[in-house]
């Protein structure tokens, strides 16, 4: 559950406000059911061939090409989340010190997001990520996975502490507006140019698949059956949370909801103790989350471009500065969340989640063309190219059009 859940739960609430709650509930219970099919296959190849990396399982079904584009895919997929988790220390640290600081004035050096991202970055992020083994940050992480349960209760809790319509005034504590108007009505099924978001959101929003193996190999009597059942619980324990937390930041907000849920409580609720202590915990969990995340990024870094130099401290510490320096430089310059989650969700996830499983089960697995397994694993295929490359294309027109 670790693995799955992360910056994904703040732009789910976006999704459902633009594909309605019916609507969202369906995509949702979709990709979850896909994503233990696919892990499902990884299982059963890992039993098969007695890898325990994507990685291998690439180099098992295609050769050396198979492994590369695996690891060339979890480069920019861990760009791509270390990016979303560092725009939401950009986009909520400001929030948190001025709140600290009452006094605070709006133009203050302190108050500048992405002067805060680089100092963070500079100071936190990347002593941690140079550490040869980073085990202690495998307890400390899962502060994050609690962290976010706590996002989830106060969500729910906070509903009721934001009147509808939402009031032109921040001042929200002397404002009570009755909930009777239009902008306060939930939409079922709604579909606009924004929904073009919402699957690749999702397919973000449940990548575990890359530890999936190194878990399955690491347990003290490995079998497929019981990991299987695991990953199921896993998987639908993070719908339910998702779906929670989702439904209640829509019907806060409705169609005002923001592609990063927080800016939306930070905005009404700007001195809100709970709120402060949510901001503060989820700010915690992502800079210890990136460290982990870059490891297995800086790993496939040296497969692919490094495999054929001895490992040296000076080349550990050239690939750990300059991923560090690209994911600084996307979350400092991408303007929204949303484009890392529409992006990275509809290419790269989508093809780690529904395209890579399918494909390689069909290369490695012996069963008959009309098997159940085979099927299954072809349609896998086929929804993730269609849903990625529909995705993207509508996304890309999206920005066009703006």
């Amino acid at each position: 559950m670790n693995a799955i859940m992360g910056s994904g739960i703040l732009g789910l609430s976006y999704a459902m406000a633009n594909t309605g709650i019916m609507g969202f509930s369906i995509l949702l219970l979709l990709v979850a059911s896909l994503a233990s099919y696919s892990v499902f296959l990884l299982l059963s190849m890992c039993t098969q061939t007695a890898v325990t990396s994507y990685e291998d399982l690439g180099l098992f079904a295609f050769g050396s090409t198979g492994r590369v584009l695996v690891a060339t895919t979890i480069i920019i997929q861990n760009i791509g989340a270390m990016s979303s988790y560092l725009l939401i220390v950009k986009s909520e640290l400001p929030g948190a010190v001025a709140g600290l600081l009452s006094g605070a004035e709006s133009g203050s050096w302190y108050l500048d997001g992405r002067l805060l991202l680089l100092l963070t970055s500079v100071c936190i992020v990347f002593p941690l990520a140079l550490l040869p083994k980073i085990g202690f940050l495998g307890y400390t992480s899962s502060l994050s996975f609690f962290f976010t349960v706590y996002f989830t209760l106060v969500v729910v809790i906070k509903k009721w502490s934001i009147p509808c319509p939402l009031p032109l005034s921040s001042a929200i504590e002397t404002l009570q507006v009755s909930n009777s108007t239009g902008d306060c009505k939930a939409k079922l099924f709604h579909l606009s140019k924004e929904s073009a978001y919402a699957i690749p959101t999702m397919a973000f929003s449940f990548l575990c698949h890359t530890s999936v193996l190194p878990i399955y190999c690491e347990l003290q009597s490995p079998s497929k059956r019981r990991m299987q059942n695991v990953t199921v619980t896993g998987i639908g324990l993070s719908f339910l949370i998702y779906f929670i937390s989702a439904l209640f930041g829509y019907l806060t907000f409705y169609d005002k909801v923001d592609s990063e849920l927080l800016q939306g409580y930070s905005r009404y609720l700007p001195h809100d103790t709970i709120i402060m202590t949510v901001r503060a915990a989820i700010l915690f969990a992502v800079l210890l989350t990136v460290p982990l995340i870059h490891f297995p990024a800086r790993k496939a870094v040296l497969m692919v471009f490094f495999s054929h130099l001895p490992g040296s401290w000076i080349c550990h510490i050239l690939v750990t500065l300059t991923l560090n320096a690209v994911v600084v430089l996307f979350a400092m310059y991408v303007p929204d969340i949303k484009n890392v989650f529409g992006v990275v969700g509809s290419t790269t996830s989508t093809c780690l989640l529904f395209v890579y499983p399918g494909l390689f089960y069909l290369k490695l697995n012996r069963e008959d063309f009309i098997s159940p397994q085979k099927l299954g694993a072809c349609a896998l295929v086929v929804f993730g190219i269609c849903v990625g490359l529909l995705s993207l294309v509508l996304i890309i027109f999206n920005w066009v059009d703006q």
